[in-house]
């Protein structure tokens, strides 16, 4: 792998990179690591299909920060023999890709039915993790969990990932560190980074923008009667590169400098501003490197 120039944060240093989208323009990964070289960011984190990645020539590869472990839902189903073949594929996903790609393994914790009692669906998703646990410390690998509160999501609060620590105190269960998703639950960013500063190996650059008129206007308990949601968003709030949302960047950084964090930092582009056009994502990829490397 060539060594490239490469962006990092002004606090604290950390390598800035993005994950890769859906949009057309970045299906052709050979072409997206050529603009992403360009550009100077660091890294790619790459979805559930990252073996394909293997087939890129050694000379214009770039780093991967890490890869979405696939079979979600099924690692949290209500019927064990899902959950044991979604615990075996998983686990050759997790050896395949620590050899030649990446010990970093992002997930969102959905289950399968989320119709389920959470605690329910709690007790499922600790039984399929607790049996990950060997393969990923053999292979010197984490899973990163990202605290997007979607239907019937079981990590995205402090009381849902205190209580998986403390069932599962490995430390190759991780947290994928994203203030967008705890601003719009009304969670301090900043409180639960203190919290749970030693689990935070991965970061998202994302941030919320809170709408106050509209806040007025609709409230967050219920779905406007008369408009639809914003793309990226909901009514109240939206998320945002970051730099246009409510997010402390400096802040985060400098916190995170101090708590020894060594990983990396990604720019995940979810902005109803920038994502309508290949145009459009590139120019909010490029302002949210240029935001961050002055933060």
């Amino acid at each position: 792998m060539t060594e490239k120039l490469t962006s990092k944060t002004h606090t604290g240093h950390f390598p800035i990179g993005f994950r890769r989208g859906w949009s057309n323009w970045q299906n052709d990964i050979q072409s997206l690591i050529t603009w992403a070289h360009e550009n100077q960011f660091a890294f790619l984190d790459l979805g559930s299909d990252a073996e394909q990645y293997v087939a890129i020539p050694e000379e214009t590869m770039m780093k991967i920060g890490s890869v979405d472990l696939p079979y979600w839902n099924q690692l949290i189903s209500a019927n064990p023999e899902t959950r044991k073949e979604a615990v075996e594929k998983a686990s050759r996903y997790i050896e395949t890709c620590s050899t030649s790609l990446a010990n970093l393994f992002f997930v969102v914790m959905l289950p399968e039915d989320p119709s389920l009692e959470r605690k329910k669906n709690f007790s499922f998703m600790l039984e399929s993790f607790q049996e990950l646990v060997p393969v990923l410390e053999a292979n010197n690998s984490s899973v990163v969990i990202e605290g997007w509160p979607g239907l019937g999501s079981l990590c995205c609060t402090p009381e849902t990932f205190r209580t998986l620590f403390k069932e599962i105190s490995s430390k190759s269960l991780g947290i994928n560190y994203d203030p967008s998703h705890l601003i719009r639950m009304g969670i301090d960013p900043l409180r639960f980074l203190n919290e749970f500063s030693e689990r935070v190996y991965h970061v998202h650059a994302k941030d919320t923008e809170i709408l106050h008129e509209n806040l007025y206007e609709y409230g967050h308990e219920l779905p406007a009667a008369f408009k639809p949601p914003i793309d990226f968003g909901e009514w109240s709030w939206r998320y945002t590169i970051p730099g246009k949302g409510i997010t402390d960047w400096k802040e985060v950084f400098s916190l995170l400098n101090q708590k020894n964090y060594k990983g990396l930092v990604s720019i995940e582009l979810e902005d109803s501003d920038y994502n309508n056009s290949s145009d459009a994502e590139k120019e909010g990829l490029l302002s949210s490197l240029k935001f961050l490397t002055a933060s």
